[in-house]
């Protein structure tokens, strides 16, 4: 099993994200705004439900790396940490998930 986690990852794209090397690619879908990094998360979330729909381990194992990198970046864009993800993560595990959802605001 590998030690190498989201927080890792995260550090990774934040320090690259605001390194202005230009030949990041990290720090060149950065540039162009939160938009554009959500967009790109969402055409590889759909390449990750085609996989999966296919049942591609290997190409679902690829793009959900894809997912995980292009999350973290449009996170990095919009400003959002990853350590704000994990305590609402913690927070709704305190409870079942069927118990956390039934308190949340009505939509």
């Amino acid at each position: 099993m590998s030690s190498f986690t989201l927080t890792d990852l995260a550090a990774i794209i934040k320090n690259r994200a605001h390194s202005g090397d230009p030949g990041s690619y990290t720090a060149k879908l950065v540039a162009k705004g939160p938009s554009r990094c959500a967009k790109k998360f969402g055409e590889e979330a759909v390449e990750a439900v085609i996989a999966a729909t296919e049942r591609n381990a290997a190409e679902l194992t690829a793009e959900a790396a894809d997912v995980l990198y292009h999350l973290l970046v449009m996170l990095e864009a919009a400003e959002v940490p990853l350590d704000a993800v994990m305590d609402e993560l913690e927070g709704r595990t305190r409870q079942t998930g069927l118990q956390e959802k039934a308190s949340r605001p009505a939509e």
